[in-house]
This record gives C-alpha cells, structure tokens and sequence, in this order.
C-alpha cells in the first residue's frame, strides 16, 4: 500500500508551540483525518505538507517526490480547501476563478459549471460579500474541478450548516470512490470522521499520538463509566484520562479486553466515539503536565 504524503522526523518551533518529530504516512486511496483540539499543531502541519511553512527539521514527500523540488508538479495534483480565506478579496468569484484556471494542467471548466449551480455560487459577487460558508464552497468548487489526485482540507465544515455538511460528506465519499484519491481531513468535529474516515492520525500539543485505522480504536479503547468507590491509585493508572463527578466517573482505557475483564460485572463498557477517545486522551496528558 502506497503513501501519498511521508512525514519524516517534522519539527517546528514557534514562540509558544512546538512541533515535535512528527513521522507518519498518509495511505494512498484513504480518507484520513487529522484530529486534535485547538492549538495541537494541525494547521501549521497542514501548512508545511502545502509549502507555506518550512520546517526547522525533518522531510516532506508528495506522490514520492521531495515536496520543495518539485513543487509545480506537486500542487498541480492537489486540492487545498481551508477555513481560511485564501483569495483576492476584492474580486469577484467569476474573476477569481479565471485567474486560478489556467495554474491547472488538469481544468475541467464544465465540472466547474456544475459545483457553481449545485452550490448556488454568485459569480458576480465580490469575495469579501460572500459568507464564510459560501466562501468555503467555493474553495471546494475550485478544489473538485481539476482531478486532484490528493484533496487537503483544514477545518472544511467550519462555517457550513448542517444540511450542506452532509452533503459535503456525501462529496468525499464519491470522490474517494476512484481508489487512486487520497484526502487529508483536518477538523476537531470528530462527527465528520466518525462518518467517513478510513484512518485517524491524532495530534496532541504538537505531538504524534496515533496513526491508526479508525475501525482499530474500537478494538483498543474502552470507555469505562462506574462508581468512584472503584477507583485506587492502582486502578487509576490504567485510565488514560478520568472525568470524575460527586457521584461516578468516566474514563478511557487504552487496552478493551483488560478493561472489559475487570469492569464488566460492576461497570458499565462502553465503544468511545472519536470525541472522546480525544477528549479523555486530552485531559490525561494535562493531568500529567
């Protein structure tokens, strides 16, 4: 199995944050999503893959090739959506699209045609008058119309209502049908995943946490709620994280068949959902700061 992106040794220091030795690989014809809450380092990751951040160390591959040598070829392959606006806002939606047209090898101007009917895009109007989510859908027209082998997505239903989000669920889906289409998936609504995603990379305060198949965690994790008369300090240590209330707990435990052996006749076991394997895994490195 093929890797579309390669992240070897990834490090990067701002004032504040820390990047740290980030190694992973991003299967090739996978839906992958990258989680972690917000300020885990997502978006600077995210921005280094795409050329606008350099790391201080470590390497970057694209489709197999350095991405700093060989950059034309490499962006000509992908499709960058971001919460972010990234566009002249002083143009209108039809001028923009004009201007990013020609930058692809690979333009399908009638496939253009049928996302700006389908997501009711308004070519005359100015970038800066659109909604964030319409700004957002526009992104996504741009990204779908010039056979992007490898679709990057920073936080792309931020702004989105609920109906269009499913939708744009829906889109992924379709697009990963052609199993030489990858998609990196950046988001801290773990709904989105929970639906669609094939992998799970999770990043904590700059850090590598797990890169894993997202059926595997239900198979790894248990999430444990009970009364607090069973937790010692020896029991304690098997949580990842813990939320305790005047009258029980929940907790994450990272190895299910122990869990399930010890706690099945006098808790309650449940499968995490991705939030809260994120959230209880969140809490625990706190506790442990």
């Amino acid at each position: 199995m093929s890797e579309v992106i390669q992240l070897e040794g990834l490090s990067k220091s701002y004032d504040r944050f820390e990047l740290r030795d980030i190694t992973v690989g991003i299967k090739e014809g996978y839906i992958t999503g990258l989680i972690g809450p917000n300020g885990a380092g997502k978006t600077s990751l995210i921005q280094m893959i795409m050329g606008m951040v350099y790391p201080d160390q470590g390497e970057i591959q694209l489709f197999g090739q350095n991405h700093l040598l060989h950059q034309a070829a490499i962006k000509d392959r992908i499709g960058y959506v971001s919460d972010e606006n990234i566009y002249y806002e002083r143009l209108t939606v039809n001028q923009m699209k004009r201007i990013i047209a020609p930058f692809y090898s690979r333009w399908n101007e009638d496939i253009y045609q049928k996302y700006q009917e389908r997501f009711k895009l308004p070519q005359d109007k100015k970038i800066k008058d659109l909604s964030k989510g319409m700004k957002i859908k526009f992104s996504l027209a741009i990204a779908l119309s010039h056979d992007a082998d490898l679709l990057i997505m920073d936080e792309p239903t931020s702004g989105l209502d609920p109906i269009f989000r499913r939708e744009l669920l829906e889109l992924l889906s379709e697009h990963i049908q052609d199993e030489k289409k990858s998609i990196l998936f950046s988001t801290h609504n773990t709904m989105d995943l929970d639906r669609i995603a094939d992998y799970i990379v999770f990043i904590n305060d700059g850090r590598l946490v797990f890169n894993e198949m997202k059926e595997s965690l239900t198979e790894k994790y248990l999430l444990v709620k009970g009364g607090r008369e069973l937790l010692d300090r020896d029991v304690r240590r098997w949580f990842i994280g813990i939320r305790e209330t005047a009258v029980g707990f929940e907790g994450l435990i990272g190895n299910r068949a122990e869990g399930e052996r010890y706690f099945k006749d006098t808790a309650i076991c449940e499968i995490p959902t991705l939030e809260e394997i994120m959230y209880f895994t969140v809490k625990g490195s706190e506790a442990h700061a």
